[in-house]
């Protein structure tokens, strides 16, 4: 019999272990803890990586005083075909146990092989349950735009994959009695195939973590006259567009702008910003520090930003523009349904077609000559960020979940 008020979840973020000791990402643990607080009890199954903890993933031990009401669940980690044939048997069964212990099921679908959350989903609907399904990007999308830059084998996957991800997709958020969908993009995609479909948001800026008045206040006087200061958080991947970016600030050098640049965080592009930089010359205007693991120095690097300055490719409702709203940065980027509905009410960030180098360059340009603009735009963002934090979304999915499931 389901266990009244609990809530068993699936979440691809995987799990990582050392000397026993299971260790999750820090981000997912805060999310198990704001879910923690709106159910009686939370069952998560994760996939368990075979590789050791990277940074930013933490004991579990550490977290002890908010997982006394979460039980954590590895699956087997088999994105590929053979690996997940072989663990499909004896983890449908497993999840199959699992399903009939709680009241309300929430699974996050994306992939093909491997996707346990869409095996869920499909085993809970032949099951008779109603389920929600939760997703922040368009999976299927992402992996088709990759045919353009991925080479050798992860060319030939994406060929083979991105059509057989879409009809598993829509497969499932058919049958599921509730859909929710992070952010307008992803929203848009997948609304005509859910009977309930409903945007929702899964961020982890805490209330106290919003800029304060006094800081906005001197970053509105500041912004009337410092030299631009342009900041991006996240993966260096092809999906982020971290040679676009390059390519904007050097336009804004060649326009005689003065300003500052980072990129915070790692990824497969990393080695081709750092050469472009160089053929650019462009090191003196831009640092590239990695990742950064302390979240007060993360928060501070949003905040002493003037512009948010992003080129994202994908379908994808990333969480660093509502991070950099909260933080009073202006977003400068290019649009999308999920940017152009985070500033609709207020206007706080300037957009422009995706691939559009030379209008972003513009638009940029255009802030650093207008100082009174920015600093409008940054009490705009400002207001735009300010309802978002992680208390009230959680609290907005779970009332969701208990409604109507």
């Amino acid at each position: 019999m389901p266990d009244p008020g609990s809530l068993l979840i699936y979440a691809p973020v995987p799990l990582h272990q050392r000397d026993g000791v299971l260790y999750v990402e820090r981000q997912a643990a805060n999310g198990l803890r704001l879910w923690a607080a709106n159910f009686t009890h939370v069952t998560v199954m994760m996939p368990l990586s075979p590789a050791p903890p990277p940074t930013g993933w933490i004991p579990v031990t550490d977290c002890a005083d908010w997982f006394e009401r979460v039980t954590i669940d590895p699956l087997p980690m088999a994105y590929r075909p053979d690996q997940f044939l072989r663990a499909f048997s004896a983890t449908r069964a497993h999840i199959r146990d699992r399903i009939d212990t709680a009241e309300y099921l929430s699974f996050a679908i994306g992939g093909l092989f491997g996707d346990w959350g869409s095996v869920s989903a499909l085993l809970a609907h032949r099951m008779g349950r109603p389920f929600a399904v939760w997703t922040d990007r368009v999976e299927s999308r992402v992996v088709q735009q990759s045919i353009a830059t991925a080479t050798g084998r992860a060319k030939l996957r994406a060929r083979l994959t991105h059509r057989p991800m879409a009809m598993l997709e829509r497969a499932v958020i058919r049958k599921a009695s509730l859909g929710l969908f992070h952010g307008k993009e992803t929203f848009d995609t997948y609304a005509p195939f859910c009977a309930n479909p409903q945007i929702v948001h899964d961020i982890h800026i805490a209330p106290e973590d919003h800029i304060q008045p006094d800081a906005m206040d001197a970053k509105v006087t500041d912004a009337l006259t410092a030299p631009l200061r342009i900041f991006y958080a996240g993966r260096a991947d092809p999906m982020k567009g971290p040679l676009d970016w390059v390519e904007v600030l050097a336009g804004l050098r060649d326009r005689g702008v003065a300003f500052t640049a980072t990129w915070l965080g790692e990824g497969s592009e990393m080695a081709q910003m750092r050469d472009r930089i160089e053929a650019l010359d462009l090191s003196g205007h831009i640092a590239l520090p990695g990742f950064l693991d302390r979240r007060a120095a993360v928060l501070e690097a949003y905040r002493s930003a003037q512009i948010f300055l992003f080129c994202h490719k994908t379908p994808e409702s990333p969480r660093c523009l509502i991070e950099a709203l909260a933080s009073g940065t202006v977003l400068a980027g290019y649009d999308g349904a999920y940017a152009r509905d985070l500033i609709a009410d207020n206007g706080g960030g300037v957009l422009v077609p995706i691939d559009d180098v030379a209008q972003l360059i513009d638009k940029v340009a255009g802030l650093d000559q207008d100082r009174g603009l920015l600093a409008d735009l940054i009490k705009r963002a400002v207001a735009d960020g300010k309802p978002y934090n992680d208390v009230e979304v959680f609290h907005h999915r779970s009332e969701l979940i208990k409604a109507y499931l």
